[in-house]
This record gives structure tokens, sequence and C-alpha cells, in this order.
């Protein structure tokens, strides 16, 4: 899949990998996609919650040894 951007947040949690995609999507242009990748296994819950609430699409989630990645498509 390919990816428009990536967003490393490795090392931070809640809320700063939501706060930082947040604040990439903003400059992005719609369809676009994001990937971020996180540490925090609370980023799994936290990325559904904040595609429902802003409207982007989490288009998936995965886990890679330590890291989380999220996939979003920019409203």
């Amino acid at each position: 899949m390919s990816t428009d951007r990536e967003l490393d947040t490795r090392g931070l949690n809640c809320p700063l990998p939501i706060l930082k995609a947040k604040k990439a999507l903003s400059e992005m242009q719609s369809g676009e996609t994001l990937k971020v990748i996180s540490t925090d296994p609370g980023s799994m819950r936290d990325f559904v919650a904040f595609a429902k609430q802003t409207g982007n699409e989490l288009l998936e989630q995965s886990n890679q040894g330590n890291d989380y990645i999220h996939r979003l498509r920019r409203r």
C-alpha cells in the first residue's frame, strides 16, 4: 500500500501520537494517506476513536514487533 507521508512517533505516549497525526493530516490534501508508527500500545484504540471523531478513514492497523502501524486517509 502506497503512503503519501510517514510519521514516526516511536517513544511518544498518548496523546502525542494523535496530536502529531492530526497536525500532519491538516497539512495534507484530501485523499492522501498517512502512515503513523507508534510504540504506544494504547494507540490502537486511540486511532480508532480519532478516525471516528474526525471523519478521516482508518485504512488499517497492524503490529510489527514493538511497533504499532496505523494508516489513515485524509477526508
